[in-house]
C-alpha cells in the first residue's frame, strides 16, 4: 500500500480494526501496510483509542512484547443500550403484534440490519469477558441475532436443527419438552458442527418458559461442552418460573391483554440485574 497522510491512515486503520474485532493485530502489520515507522503507528493507535473510549465505541487493548499488538473490543454503554431498547420496546407494544398463545410478531424488527447490529453489539458487550469458542442458536428466528452477535465477537455460529438433515452428516439428536405447550420435540446437531469440550454462548430471539434453551443446554452435554452464557432478545414475564436460571434478556414482555390489544414491554434484566 502506498504511503498515506496521517488523516487518511487514521481512517483506514479504524476501518481495519472495526472489521477485525477480538483479533490481535501486530504493530508490524500496520507498519508494513502503511510503510510507516512503528512509533508513528503507536501514535495513531493512541488517537484511535482515545476516540473509541470517548465515543463509547469500545476498547483498544495494547499487548506489549514481541508477540504483542492491539486488539479492538467492541462495546456499547449501558446508557446508550437502554435508550435504544426503550425505542424497541415502544415498537413491540404495537397492538397488531399480538399472536395466539401469548407470542408476539417480531420478524419485521429482526429483518432490519441496523437493529440486528445494535442487538448483536449489546450481547457482545455483555459477554465480552467470557472465554467463548462459538455462538449457538436454534433455527430459525434466532439465526440473525446469533450472527450479529458472533460478528462482534469474531466467532463462528453453530445452528441447532429441529430435525436431522442428510446434508448435516452424522448428528446427535435429543428430545426435549417445550416449555410453552409441554410437547415433546426434537433437536439435533451435526457432529462436525461443534468440537467436543467447546465453550458456547447460546443466543435466542424469544424465551417464554425456556424449554428450547434448556434443550440446547442438554444437547451440549452430549458434546461435553460448557455453556458460558445465555442471551435472549425478548423474554416473557408472564410465566411463574423459567427453566433457565442464568440468562441475560434485553427486553421483557411483561403483559399482554388479548381483549384490549394492550402490550407492555420493558427493558430486560441486562439493565437492572446487579444494580
Amino acid at each position: 500500500m502506498k504511503k498515506l497522510k496521517r488523516s487518511a491512515r487514521l481512517v483506514e486503520m479504524t476501518q481495519y480494526l472495526l472489521f477485525r474485532p477480538h483479533t490481535l493485530i501486530p504493530l508490524t502489520t500496520f507498519a508494513d501496510r502503511y510503510n510507516s515507522a512503528k512509533s508513528s503507528i503507536s501514535e495513531d493507535l493512541a488517537i484511535i483509542k482515545e476516540v473509541f473510549e470517548e465515543e463509547g465505541l469500545g476498547d483498544l487493548q495494547t499487548l506489549a512484547g514481541a508477540a504483542g499488538g492491539v486488539k479492538f473490543i467492541p462495546k456499547v454503554s449501558k446508557a446508550a443500550s437502554l435508550q435504544f431498547i426503550q425505542g424497541i420496546c415502544k415498537q413491540l407494544e404495537q397492538p397488531e403484534r399480538i399472536l395466539p398463545g401469548g407470542y408476539m410478531y417480531m420478524s419485521d424488527i429482526m429483518g432490519q440490519p441496523f437493529i440486528l447490529n445494535e442487538v448483536g453489539k449489546m450481547f457482545a458487550t455483555a459477554f465480552s469477558s467470557k472465554d467463548i469458542d462459538v455462538v449457538m442458536t436454534v433455527e430459525t428466528k434466532g439465526i440473525p441475532i446469533a450472527y450479529a452477535t458472533a460478528s462482534f465477537l469474531n466467532l463462528p455460529v453453530v445452528i441447532v436443527r429441529r430435525d436431522n438433515k442428510v446434508t448435516e452428516g452424522s448428528a446427535v439428536s435429543i428430545n426435549y419438552v417445550s416449555g410453552s405447550n409441554k410437547r415433546i420435540q426434537t433437536m439435533s446437531l451435526s457432529r462436525r458442527a461443534l468440537k467436543e469440550e467447546s465453550r458456547v454462548l447460546i443466543i435466542d430471539d424469544f424465551m417464554r418458559v425456556g424449554g428450547t434453551v434448556h434443550g440446547m443446554m442438554d444437547l451440549l452435554k452430549e458434546f461435553r461442552a460448557t455453556v458460558k452464557g445465555v442471551g435472549v432478545f425478548v423474554e416473557s414475564g408472564e410465566v411463574e418460573e423459567h427453566l433457565v436460571e442464568e440468562y441475560i434478556s434485553l427486553a421483557k414482555l411483561s403483559g399482554v391483554d388479548p381483549k384490549t390489544k394492550q402490550i407492555t414491554v420493558v427493558p430486560g434484566n441486562y439493565f437492572y440485574d446487579g444494580e
